[in-house]
């Protein structure tokens, strides 16, 4: 992730929940009720009431919860459908509710490869493999970048601010509740109770807040739409408690005709008893017993599985869809509700996760366990728990089956061009957001992806030929909704592996479930073309080169890191970038094996398998024993870079092992002790990955520590600094990875599934279900001081199972559905 527009987040660069909790310096002036503030929209939000009394945790371990309402967007709590998400801040006297729709997205799809770039390929080639690294910087960004080079963002849909005549509230609470996915504030005032909640159905594709109080005729409130540009809110002409925004994006092509998509936003409001009207744009509520908010939106985004088939157009009316979702909703609150939770729950529920600890720290609120984390430099282990299961909570939240994957904020932001434009970045991060799909039992979550890969492809292959002169397809270190596939931002962004990483999905997709179907009509078709680009894109390094004779990537580029040439010059460029080389071999390897489980392609595989016998290896320096990230062995400028690319080997690939390879993983331990034990949000969970597969379970329960500590928002959001979601993902992949590891494959085919192979000592007591393996398997158990106690373990598929716990490891026969008991001793228990 490109550090250069960190200048416009510089207010988010020292946050802590501390400071975030800080008393807001008042105005001169009275602030104005929420209805009536002029559309400035900010992360700030001032609620005019005065919140007073201590309330304890409310019951359950999976609740986020706190003594006061969010002041700034990152306090605010996050709920999603996949589709539409929402920010809710927990106001008293005046509430803000953000706004997103995956699908409203700037842009539109176009062909962005330069048409110089083919030709000039060949001369920047030359100039690397003579180490004239700059002259080929310049010339490949005057030929190779888009046109235009740079992607158009993500946007907020839309915001809902809600004012009521309350003053002051006692007893105030507002919480997330994991286990339910509602949102709840609860307050009393002047003798009344009152209670809010929000949820996003999964059940229906609507936004729902219910309103109640303890007395009659209590619920009274004005509600207004709002949006920083490009919309109006206007009165919905078919219902008088409705209001509508609307708009349309502004962009147009070369040609100046409109391509913005169309959107729109509906708040319907269903009160028992009192009255509702809209009044000079403004939505009233007076005198209710109790009052149901249903929020839709939509736009005429096409969907990706229609861009996968050139469809880049919809004839749609979002504000008739806004129409028909709030109308599919509208059932019985209670009925809405359980309908909900149900969904829901048939995702959350197939894991739990408990560690034992005895301490006074889990009841306090969730801000205050953080803080407590920053001063004791580790957190209580019950917030370890909360964190993972929020991992997974965001996960089912903002990537549902036919919606949009997570992108760099999941599916909130509240900004016109969120940071990085929130786009799906390929050379980490959007990889990261779907590490924990497979291993922590959210298999069909990992769809939306893949959809994007497959709606990627043609333009990908398009991008492939006209700037590389090569089959297949291709995408760079980004992309976007539109099928945007050029190096874009800069030299950084001529890095044509992110296909080769994505496609990595597919093949463990298929590796948890054994879904020979999907390998068969939608992975391996992926697969193979990212595979045909790389035998396409290598080239044989030249005599007098680091790696002569072998098959080398040139252009190659270490992501966004930079190192020092011999004459003290800074470059970017070099060839045969260990990367590079790691996921070429990790692609290759996954062509071979799925080409002979499909029985297809003997004469591609042995291409593939001719090719890996040529690729330059993985080096180890001679001058600091660590792997090297370049060919050469150049000083790195930032030694304590957030990008750890190099050790894509040792994770998320399987190249570098402790047992296999034990020179590379010392190298590699070197890497990260180099490395450092900071960096950004998700740089930290990237690392914490890696030290779990060198099973040092104390290293990677240090620098988790640090996330919590120093990286991690009151809300649970991921810091980069600003906000990034990839590092929820990742840590909690992480979690997962310190309990049980699958990717050790034997000589037999069959996966070995190690227990407790990265248990730190804090961890030494707990217990976990659903986490799933490699091969098939979903395995329970349970550990005291640091020692498996047993462990269940279910065979979905049948076949052999391989289980090791320490040094020990043993092998039985499954049947399909069986399940497995096992002892401390991994002997089974009849």
């Amino acid at each position: 992730m490109s550090q250069s527009e960190s200048f416009k987040f510089s207010i988010y660069a020292g946050i802590t929940g501390c400071m975030l909790f800080a008393a807001t310096v008042q105005a001169q002036t009275k602030t104005a009720p929420a209805v009536e503030r002029p559309v400035n929209i900010t992360a700030r939000w001032e609620d005019r009431a005065e919140c007073s009394g201590q309330v304890n945790k409310p019951a359950g371990d999976n609740v986020l919860w706190y003594r006061r309402p969010a002041r700034v967007w990152e306090e605010a709590l996050p709920i999603g459908n996949g589709r539409m998400g929402a920010m809710i801040f927990g106001g008293v006297a005046d509430e803000r509710i953000q706004l997103n729709e995956s699908t409203l997205w700037d842009g539109y799809p176009l062909d962005a490869d330069n048409p110089a770039a083919l030709k000039a390929l060949p001369e920047v080639r030359r100039l690397l493999f003579e180490n004239k690294n700059n002259e080929a910087v310049k010339l490949a960004s005057e030929t190779m970048l888009g046109k235009p080079e740079r992607i158009k963002p993500y946007q907020s849909l839309g915001e809902v601010w809600l004012d009521q005549p309350i003053a002051n509230a006692e007893h105030y609470s507002r919480t997330l509740d994991l286990s339910t996915a509602v949102a709840t504030v609860k307050y009393t005032s002047d003798g009344v109770e009152y209670t809010r909640e929000n949820f996003a159905s999964l059940a229906e594709n609507v936004i729902v807040v219910r309103f109640t109080a303890s007395k009659p005729g209590k619920i009274n409130f004005r509600l207004a739409l709002r949006r920083q540009q490009d919309a109006t809110c206007i009165p919905d002409g078919n219902d008088p408690a409705a209001l509508i925004l609307k708009g349309k994006l502004p962009i147009k092509d070369a040609q100046g005709n409109a391509r913005g998509l169309q959107f729109a936003a509906r708040a319907k409001v269903v009160s028992s008893s009192g009255t509702v009207y809209v009044k000079n744009g403004i939505l009233h509520v007076e005198h209710a017993n109790s009052a149901t908010l249903f929020i839709t939106g939509a736009t005429s985004y096409p969907g990706l599985k229609n861009l996968a088939k050139g469809i880049t157009t919809a004839k749609v009316d979002p504000v008739q869809l806004c129409r028909d979702r709030a109308a599919a909703g509208a059932s019985a609150y209670a009925a809405l509700k359980s309908d909900h939770i149900a969904a829901y729950r048939k995702y959350f529920d197939r894991m739990t996760l408990h560690f034992d600890a005895h301490d006074t720290i889990a009841g306090l609120p969730t801000n205050e366990r953080l803080e407590y984390a920053r001063r004791a430099g580790s957190p209580d282990v019950g917030l370890i728990e909360l964190y993972f299961q929020f991992g997974r909570y965001l996960l089912i939240s903002s990537s549902q089956p036919g919606s949009m994957p997570a992108n760099l904020q999941g599916i909130w932001a509240w900004e016109m061009t969120p940071p990085w434009n929130a786009d799906f970045h390929t050379n980490i991060n959007v990889q990261m957001n779907y590490w924990p799909a497979e291993i922590t039992n959210l298999s069909e979550l990992h769809h939306p992806l893949f959809d994007l890969e497959e709606a990627l492809s043609k333009p990908g292959a398009r991008t492939a030929r006209q700037v590389y002169g090569a089959r297949g397809w291709v995408v760079h270190h980004l992309t976007d909704a539109w099928g945007f596939t050029a190096p874009a931002d800069g030299p950084q962004g001529i890095w044509p592996m992110g296909a080769a990483w994505l496609v990595q999905h597919l093949w463990e997709h298929y590796c948890y479930t054994g879904d020979k179907k999907f390998l068969l009509e939608k992975g391996y078709p992926l697969m193979k073309g990212a595979a045909e680009f790389m035998l396409d894109f290598l080239v044989e390094a030249p005599a007098g080169t680091a790696c002569p004779g072998s098959l080398v990537t040139n252009p190659s580029f270490s992501p966004e890191n930079t190192f020092l040439l011999p004459d003290g010059h800074t470059s970017v460029f070099t060839y045969g970038a260990t990367m590079d080389m790691e996921i070429i071999h990790n692609l290759l390897g996954n062509c071979i094996e799925a080409g002979e489980i499909l029985g297809v392609d003997s004469a591609f595989r042995d291409q593939c398998a001719a090719t890996l016998k040529r690729l330059a290896p993985v080096r180890i320096s001679p001058v600091t024993g660590r792997i090297m990230e370049w060919a050469e062995d150049y000083k790195e400028v930032e030694p304590h870079h957030r990008h750890t690319s190099h050790l894509f080997g040792l994770y998320p690939g399987n190249q570098i092992t402790v047992d296999g390879t034990p020179d590379l993983a010392a190298a590699a331990r070197k890497t990260l002790e180099g490395r450092g034990d900071d960096g950004t949000g998700w740089g930290l969970a990237w690392k914490i990955n890696m030290w779990n597969r060198l099973h040092d379970g104390n290293h990677s329960y240090k620098l988790l520590s640090t996330l919590l500590a120093t990286k991690t928002l009151p809300n649970l959001f991921d810091n980069h600094p600003p906000f990034q979601i990839d590092g929820n993902f990742g840590a909690t992949a992480a979690i997962a990875e310190m309990l049980l590891q699958s990717q050790y494959r034997k000589s037999d085919g069959t996966f070995e599934i190690a227990l407790l192979p990265s248990l730190p000592d804090a961890l030494a007591n707990g217990r976990v279900t659903g986490l799933c393996a490699r091969g098939g398997f979903v395995v329970d158990m349970e550990w005291k001081n640091g020692a498996l106690v047993n462990a269940f373990v279910t065979s979905k598929l049948g076949g052999n199972l391989t289980i090791k716990v320490g040094s020990k490891s043993v092998s039985y026969s499954t049947r399909k559905g069986e399940l497995v008991r096992l002892n401390y001793q991994l002997q089974k228990i009849i």
